[in-house]
């Protein structure tokens, strides 16, 4: 593994603003789970979500964006899913932030003293 570069970490940065961001509204939550049980129909988030087209269009534009789902195109309909690829990476992304031991300074507790 190299070393990251500033680019890298304003990229990898990036990336989990864009992740946290599709998962950062109550439409989009409520499409993620309603494509828990698997793949479905456009109109059946319409229906269930009881959402304008434009509007549901709008957030699954979003989750389609970050990647968290995939969609596929069956006649007139639309048929969309989530990409287990883009949780996974968002569940990592979470581990890295957890914090880590607390070092104790070899100052014996003074900070910048």
């Amino acid at each position: 593994m190299g070393i990251a570069t500033a680019s890298d970490d304003a990229s990898a940065t990036a990336r989990a603003a864009q992740l946290f961001h599709a998962l950062s509204d109550e439409t989009r939550l409520g499409i993620l789970d309603m494509l828990r049980g698997g793949e479905r129909c456009v109109c059946e988030l319409q229906d269930e979500l009881d959402a304008a087209q434009s509007r549901l269009s709008f957030h699954l534009k979003v989750l389609k964006d970050a990647g968290m789902v995939t969609d596929r195109r069956e006649g007139r309909w639309s048929y969309y899913q989530i990409n287990r690829e883009a949780l996974d990476e968002a569940e990592a992304i979470l581990n890295e932030l957890r914090p880590r031991a607390r070092r104790v300074s070899a100052r014996g507790g003074e900070c910048c003293g």
